[in-house]
């Protein structure tokens, strides 16, 4: 897998905190950032699924079949 640089500006007290604890538990602070990132990611992208699901809920009864719309496509 290729990595990249990702540079930002966080607050020196946060940034302070992340080292610190990845030092005293003998975590990689890349790592640590890392999975940070894609867990938060992860997060938001399933609330942006459920808010999804519950917005089109409601139009669920107006689906069609499977079959029939296969049938709808083939005309």
């Amino acid at each position: 897998m290729s990595k990249t640089t990702l540079a930002v500006k966080v607050n020196y007290k946060t940034a302070e905190r992340v080292k610190h604890f990845c030092k005293e538990r003998g975590i990689k602070y890349g790592f640590f950032v890392e999975k940070a990132l894609e867990e938060r990611l992860e997060r938001e992208e399933l609330k942006e699924d459920l808010i999804d699901l519950k917005t089109l809920s409601g139009q669920e009864k107006l689906a069609l079949p499977l079959k029939d719309y296969l049938n709808k496509r083939r005309v």
